[in-house]
């Protein structure tokens, strides 16, 4: 969204600031509360094999991303990027939801999101282009990008671990739905 509207963010000092704090909240406490909770024993190994190890770090992530929102939604950021702040929390908790009674793909819950919020973007911004160096690409060329690496994406998840196609499909739904469930709310 940065390189598709960039004025949208207010200059390059404040989207760096603003891409600090993302990573910040949205992965790396949450990566390491997750990590800790290992030798603590509330997890037996990181891949996390068992539904019910599960738990824990959804609930640890799920915190970090409601705080994410909560911090955009006082309008330090574009409309359109709460929104799918939202959008990847409701992805979250819906996976967190499935995965108590069934089996979900967390890869395919993220590219399921990946690929609405593109597609989102690309009604809402139009005409405008992700420009990377010297090339710029339009965000429809990168929807197909976006759908053809979360079809990579599901193939090595099925083939590398003991999820299975119904697994990766309800992972992409989704994701998906909770974008646009995301993007009608927020």
């Amino acid at each position: 969204m940065m390189s598709a509207n960039p004025f949208a963010f207010g200059g390059e000092q404040r989207s760096i600031l603003l891409l600090l704090s993302v990573f910040s909240t949205s992965f790396l406490i949450p990566a390491l509360g997750v990590v800790l909770m290992k030798p603590l024993g509330l997890i037996k190994e990181l891949q996390m094999r068992d539904k019910q190890e599960r738990i824990g770090p959804y609930i640890v992530c799920g915190v970090f991303y409601l705080w994410l929102y909560k911090n955009f939604m006082g309008g330090t950021v574009p409309e359109l990027y709460a929104k799918f702040t939202l959008g990847a929390c409701i992805a979250l908790f819906l996976a967190f939801f499935v995965n108590i009674f069934s089996k979900i793909s967390m890869y395919a819950t993220g590219m399921g999101s990946l690929i609405a919020m593109i597609m989102i973007l690309a009604f809402a911004w139009p005409g405008n282009a992700v420009t990377v160096g010297q090339i710029r690409l339009s965000l429809n060329l990168i929807l197909a990008m976006a759908i053809v690496l979360a079809g990579v994406a599901g193939y090595f998840t099925m083939r590398n671990t003991d999820h299975e196609a119904r697994d990766v499909w309800r992972g992409y739904q989704a994701g998906f739905v909770a974008v646009l469930i995301g993007y009608w709310l927020g």
